[in-house]
């Protein structure tokens, strides 16, 4: 980890500004007095560029000491902080079944859904600022069914966003919230650009639902979610006017990446945009959901580029062609070692650390890559193998954890 070796002077030179000089008064020639000789006002140099860290250890499971240090180190890293309860409850356990109980996910409870908690009565004054008075959702009633109202999206979004949060803090000793957090990020959406709470929320369920299953299967199902298709704009990909704002970050930022230079082209975006024409969404107001419409669909055949082998999908026409489509163009995709290996290390930077050196590569990231792929992407085997890694307790990893707005 490189250290600046920038001194104060040079800093505030840089900067075009005039060194600050420590006040104290006027000294006997009328100038500023100074606590020391001018000589000795710079702050000494930092220390010198330092190496950078190698965390040491690969994938064998951890076999070191089993205490609060250890305990603590995990929770924080799958958790949002350590209670004491969590600290107790997972020291009575080994290594491993700590590890089993943090990643056994449970969803919320049937009846555990953001509330009408929007509406505060004022106390009759000119100024007092009441919330909105929903028409339709009683005050402490969940409106996660309720039609669209302009009036009360604002609100409803805010309530989403506060049950959320709420998740975060009472999800004892648990790595769903943390999860749903990283797939939030890794799937990148906007509430204020949908404005519509119930999207919000259900998008939201959709990752914690997926967030320890299949990759392969949470890819299709965010591609045909509503909220995704608001967001990049899938629901306006027709063959007359392709929009390949999807195709694109489909490729870059949720499954190839770019850390390979030699990876997808301008015209597999063009291709993959082709593939999805034709979903859309119905019913805006109401029952909203997400339908294809074939007629919308481009039939004709789809070819990508030597990077894909230059795989030909077939045109499919029909109530069924969007799907076919869209599973062929994930199995293209998906066949591609970059896909593991991508996910692999946002896990790795997710959970251990932001950099990943050549040994990191080579003893931890390219074997879980193979697990991921060997285990048809399902999520949770390479996340378990990660956690219970005698490279994840190594020391040197504990004290590293750059904490996000949200943590």
């Amino acid at each position: 980890m490189t250290v600046s070796t920038l001194d104060r002077r040079s800093f505030f030179q840089k900067l075009g500004m005039a060194v600050p000089k420590t006040t104290g008064g006027q000294g006997q020639d009328g100038g500023t007095k100074h606590l020391f000789r001018i000589s000795d006002q710079e702050l000494p140099l930092v220390p010198p560029p330092a190496v950078t860290i190698t965390l040491s250890g690969g994938l064998e499971p951890y076999a070191g000491p089993w205490d609060a240090e250890q305990v603590a180190h995990l929770l924080r890293r799958t958790g949002f902080g350590v209670k004491k309860a969590d600290l107790d409850l997972l020291l009575g356990m080994t290594m491993d079944e700590a590890v089993n109980h943090v990643l056994n996910i449970v969803q919320p409870a049937a009846d555990d859904l953001p509330l009408n908690n929007y509406y505060y009565p004022g106390d009759g004054s000119s100024n007092a600022e009441d919330g909105y008075e929903d028409p339709n959702i009683p005050l402490g009633q969940t409106w996660v069914n309720a039609d669209y109202d302009n009036a009360a999206e604002g609100y409803r979004t805010e309530s989403f966003r506060g049950w959320w949060f709420d998740q975060m803090l009472k999800d004892d000793a648990s790595a769903r919230e943390k999860m749903t957090l990283f797939w939030h990020n890794h799937f990148a959406t906007q509430t204020e650009s949908v404005f519509y709470g119930k999207v919000c929320y259900q998008h939201n369920q959709l990752l914690r639902q997926h967030c320890l299953g299949n990759f392969k299967t949470l890819t299709k199902e965010v591609t045909k979610n509503v909220m995704m298709l608001f967001y990049l704009n899938g629901y306006l990909n027709t063959k007359d006017a392709p929009d390949e704002n999807y195709a694109r970050e489909l490729q870059e930022l949720f499954t190839i990446g770019k850390d390979n230079p030699d990876h997808y082209t301008e015209d597999d975006v063009v291709a993959a945009a082709r593939v999805l024409t034709g979903w859309t969404i119905e019913s805006y107001v109401t029952d909203i959901h997400t339908i294809f419409y074939s007629v919308n669909h481009d039939t004709g055949n789809k070819q990508f580029s030597a990077f894909y082998n230059n795989t030909v999908i077939q045109g499919v026409g029909g109530p069924n062609g969007g799907d076919q489509e869209l599973d062929a163009m994930l199995d293209m995709i998906f066949a591609k070692n970059e896909v593991a290996e991508y996910l692999c290390r946002k896990l790795y930077r997710w959970f251990v650390y932001y950099n990943i050196d050549a040994t990191t590569e080579a003893n931890v990231i390219q074997p879980l890559a193979q697990l991921f792929r060997s285990n048809g992407y399902e999520i949770k085997p390479v996340v378990e193998t990660l956690l219970k890694s005698t490279h994840f307790f190594d020391a040197t990893s504990k004290g590293c954890f750059i904490r996000t707005p949200v943590d």
